[in-house]
């Protein structure tokens, strides 16, 4: 059996192992991927936040980006029956990014894996890990390509980074229950020949149909918009037909979805994704740190996955580096710890959008722009930044203005 070996092993080629494996690679160790699939291939996490341009930029990612063209997003619309808000990205608390990029991620991936081979990083496509041993942190990897050949690859650090495969977690045994209920989403992509160039064409427009179950629009430079329901699994199965015609129904059946977008061509069947919610019972171990969707998985209402996939692996890569120079580095504190304040946060954002509480806050008439721009902050991904009250203290401070707010309401 062939064997090389490398310092660092990342799985998956995805936001998450490419931004690892750059930060990596310019510190002069050597790094290879292995994935799974052949780029281009799909994935959802279409709609980026603007805390992730620190990290492109960091992984030296931003020029590549740049030159695909890919559709530029200042914020978000929210809506519910006849009211709307918008999030404008350029009036948020905290000081950083103003913008982000809505993508085909398809594209994008493919753009970042290119950019990360052209630093010196190699790539093998097509190639799926089906064992790991390790002795102490050194680690010998066995993988097998596509003509079920195998060899093995020794290393001295793995990142996981290989999302939804979960490589790490299934072989090692970290796999955990997550404590969401179980949801289910049906998404496809339309082409959206009559977009109007308005607010919309350059924001992800979530509408709350009802308490449980909400829609994405999220248009794309390409002139296709990526749809998507969520909601519990009876809701989304509710209609009948195929895919395409449950899918067709939904376009009608919910008024604040566009009529262009009625009979439009899709781009491809619509997919689904039952119980999507996912969680590990550590993140990082003697030799080996997981990534990304590896991690932990929360929801996609306010797109934060790439932004815990890029996060996750800028900080790995820095650890990692500073441990191969001979340096102890604290991972419970400067990972671990620094990773859940982020999730910990979002996890409320999450619980408040299906309780009612944020939905009460977005569409109230009362709302302090002050305020509305510390939430904006936290929709931008900067979850990190304790300076903004509705990060450092996110659920006694969105639970209080609900409040504040309801009784506002009922006063009026």
């Amino acid at each position: 059996m062939n064997k090389e070996s490398v310092d660092v092993l990342v799985i998956g080629a995805g936001p998450s192992g490419t931004v690892a494996a750059s930060i990596i690679n310019k510190q002069g160790y050597k790094v290879k991927i292995v994935e799974k699939t052949l780029f281009p291939r799909f994935v959802i996490g279409e709609s980026l936040l603007p805390r992730c341009m620190e990290h492109f930029k960091a992984a030296g990612f931003m020029p590549a980006i740049e030159a695909a063209g890919f559709q530029k997003k200042y914020g978000a619309v929210f809506k519910m029956g006849e009211k709307q808000c918008d999030f404008d990205f350029s009036e948020q608390y905290t000081d950083g990014w103003k913008w982000t990029w809505q993508v085909p991620r398809d594209k994008f991936d493919k753009v970042i894996a290119d950019a990360v081979e052209e630093m010196g990083v190699p790539i093998d496509y097509l190639t799926t890990v089906t064992d790991v041993e390790f002795t102490g942190s050194n680690s010998i990897t066995t993988v097998e390509d596509k003509d079920g050949n195998r060899s093995q690859i020794e290393a001295k650090y793995i990142v996981d980074g290989s999302g939804y495969g979960r490589v790490l977690p299934r072989l090692l045994d970290l796999e955990e229950p997550s404590d969401f209920p179980v949801r289910a989403a049906m998404f496809t992509q339309i082409e959206d020949v009559n977009r109007p160039d308005n607010l919309e064409s350059n924001r992800i427009t979530v509408v709350a149909h009802t308490k449980d179950f909400w829609v994405w629009m999220i248009p794309f430079s390409n002139g296709e918009t990526s749809i998507g329901y969520v909601g519990y699994e009876k809701d989304i199965k509710k209609q009948n037909g195929n895919l395409e015609e449950q899918f067709r129904a939904f376009l009608k059946e919910i008024p604040q979805i566009p009529v262009r977008f009625h009979e439009s061509e899709f781009v491809f069947e619509p997919k689904q994704i039952m119980g999507y919610s996912a969680a590990v019972k550590q993140l990082y171990g003697d030799g080996y740190v997981l990534t990304g969707n590896s991690t932990e998985f929360l929801d996609p209402v306010f797109s934060s996955g790439v932004t815990f996939a890029t996060e996750s692996a800028r900080i790995a890569g820095e650890l990692i580096c500073k441990e191969l120079d001979g340096e102890p580095q604290n991972w419970e504190i400067d990972y671990t710890k620094h990773l859940m304040q982020g999730v910990d946060t979002f996890r409320t954002y999450v619980y408040g959008w299906y309780d009612g509480r944020l939905q009460s806050i977005f569409f109230s008439d009362h709302i302090e722009q002050g305020i509305k721009n510390k939430i904006c902050s936290v929709l931008a991904g900067y979850v990190w930044d304790k300076t903004n009250p509705f990060v450092r203290s996110h659920d006694k401070s969105i639970t209080n203005l609900s409040n504040f707010l309801k009784s506002k309401t009922t006063q009026v």
